[in-house]
């Protein structure tokens, strides 16, 4: 059972960037990562296009995924999770999010943006029932 995604603090900055570049869409993209026991170890987040029609959720492209799928694979690692913004919003699943079908071992990463240049705000959760965990450096 994962109970923390450890995000560098590169890859945070990478996220907040991204989050405020789609603004007031929502960015969207796949966490490449390690599994260690019930540590998850983010290496390198993916930003993909966001094909929702909607600006205020998000779809990643299913050939993209599966791009990064074997890109990931090839290099030892695997697609640990997926990240996506809420702007104007807060850290935690939406009811759109939680009509997906999640997966036990499978990361959601939110970041929360506002249009002031307040810090962005994470929060991650796992699986199914879209679990809370800790996010840490």
């Amino acid at each position: 059972m994962i109970t923390i995604l450890v995000l560098p603090q590169p890859l945070r900055a990478q996220l907040a960037a991204e989050a405020r570049a789609a603004f007031p869409r929502e960015c969207c993209g796949l966490i490449e990562g390690e599994r260690d026991f019930e540590r998850m170890h983010a290496v390198i987040l993916h930003p993909t296009a966001n094909f929702s029609a909607d600006a205020a959720s998000f779809e990643i492209d299913p050939a993209a995924h599966l791009r990064l799928k074997r890109t990931a694979r090839a290099a030892g690692r695997e697609i640990v999770g997926c990240y996506h913004s809420h702007p104007n919003g807060r850290p935690v699943p939406s009811d759109h999010d939680r009509a997906f079908d999640g997966q036990d071992g499978f990361v959601w990463l939110i970041v929360a943006i506002g249009e002031d240049a307040a810090p962005a705000e994470l929060s991650a959760f796992e699986g199914a029932n879209f679990r809370q965990i800790s996010v840490v450096e």
